[in-house]
């Protein structure tokens, strides 16, 4: 007779939900420097000093959120709050690492949505600063995933396409163009799979955040086009926090045509605030809640932050509790890896148009402008703080702009 089929093995939570919070809000306070800095800060606090898991697990869990779209170092600090107190573990170790960003972001958007910030100098020097920080971005990225002239032409293709069709829908077509030709033409080795650990994440679980993964972005644009502003907001961020691959820095066209096209947030406005979320710790998605703030259509202030940094959060939640539970199988799957691999070239094509169009086309008016932008590039290359960056670019901006009114 049929024996009946074992249940799965699921890890009970080895830690509390407080502890993960403290944790987290440390980390939160003090992470700057993107999400490359953010996963060497979490390597020193969850493995060096608490031990909480050991290298090798540690390194199976960046590969997931590599894997996965949406703000690596964001589903990282989740997969480790999950694995260390369960699914309220995750959510404890977003807040704390999410909270002090979001707050300070949606403060600097109270703070300038009542004032015309356009003309400022200080305001010319972040976006100054965003040139500089997205370049270096651009050629960071490109080194690491366009390492071959096949890759770095499916980037150049991207470019080309990213501008002259620029809407949010290209970037979508962009992004699974470049995981189809990646699925069919690049074969990278499979990674060499191991004893895989019980997963803290039961396997219906896992479903069933997978299954409403997809729905919401399946039909949140049916209900936004039935409904009003709120849900239009919402699912802007919703797509951008579930297509976004590469780092938090891809997020910048998705939500420039999602929140500028439309007329929400003005062209100053965004670059502006993306120069004000590198000077602050923790995910650069946090960038989303200043853009709620700053919105000139209802929901706006503290609702729009809270529903925009929700929506753009929410993928994460529901792609790392559906993945972890199939993590083994994932991890050894050749054609995942190949079509991620075709997607991260894709995402640099992305990238580099939106450095163009609109960071530089926004923020560069004179020669002075080009010598600050490539000042700041050379810093970030030297490995100088962000926030040094910016607080320098900014002053730079303030200086130009008096020197012009003497002038």
């Amino acid at each position: 007779m049929r024996q009946p089929r074992s249940p799965e093995p699921v890890a009970g939570p080895a830690g509390s939900v407080a502890e993960v919070l403290v944790a987290a809000l440390r980390l939160g306070l003090t992470s700057f420097g993107g999400p490359i800095a953010h996963i060497g800060y979490f390597r020193r606090e969850y493995v060096t000093r608490r031990s909480w898991l050991d290298e090798a697990s540690f390194a199976d869990l960046v590969a997931l959120c590599q894997f996965l779209p949406g703000p690596a170092s964001s589903q990282l600090g989740i997969a480790i709050g999950t694995r260390r107190a369960g699914l309220l573990g995750g959510l404890a170790a977003w807040l704390g690492f999410t909270l002090p960003s979001a707050v300070a972001l949606t403060i600097f958007g109270l703070a300038t949505v009542s004032s015309d910030i356009a003309a400022a100098g200080w305001v010319h020097g972040l976006k100054l600063a965003a040139v500089a920080v997205v370049a270096q971005a651009v050629w960071s990225m490109a080194r690491t995933l366009t390492p071959d002239w096949w890759r770095r032409a499916m980037a150049i293709v991207a470019v080309a396409i990213a501008l002259v069709w620029a809407t949010p829908l290209s970037q979508v077509a962009i992004i699974a163009a470049g995981a189809l030709v990646g699925r069919l033409t690049l074969w990278p080795a499979a990674v060499a799979s191991g004893v895989g650990e019980a997963s803290p994440v039961s396997r219906r679980v896992g479903v069933l955040c997978l299954a409403a993964f997809g729905a919401l972005l399946l039909l949140l644009p049916v209900a936004r086009a039935a409904d009003g502003q709120p849900i239009a907001l919402f699912e802007s961020f919703f797509r951008a926090g579930a297509l976004v691959f590469g780092g938090g820095h891809v997020l910048l066209p998705l939500l420039n045509a999602s929140v500028v096209a439309p007329g929400w947030v003005s062209s100053d406005q965004f670059l502006a605030g993306y120069g004000a979320a590198q000077a602050v710790p923790g995910p650069l998605s946090t960038f989303a809640a200043y853009l709620g703030t700053v919105s000139a259509v209802p929901p706006n202030g503290i609702a729009g932050a809270t529903i925009a940094t929700v929506a753009i959060f929410l993928p994460s939640f529901l792609l790392i509790f559906g993945a972890l539970p199939f993590w083994d199988w994932l991890r050894t799957s050749t054609g995942f890896r190949a079509a991620l691999a075709g997607t991260n070239a894709a995402v640099v094509g992305i990238l580099a148009a939106a450095l163009y169009n609109p960071i530089w086309t926004s923020a560069i008016d004179a020669p002075i402008d080009v010598a600050v932008a490539a000042a700041g590039l050379a810093l970030l290359v030297r490995r100088t703080p962000p926030i040094v960056v910016v607080v320098l670019a900014a002053v730079a901006g303030e200086l130009i702009a008096r020197a012009g009114a003497a002038g």
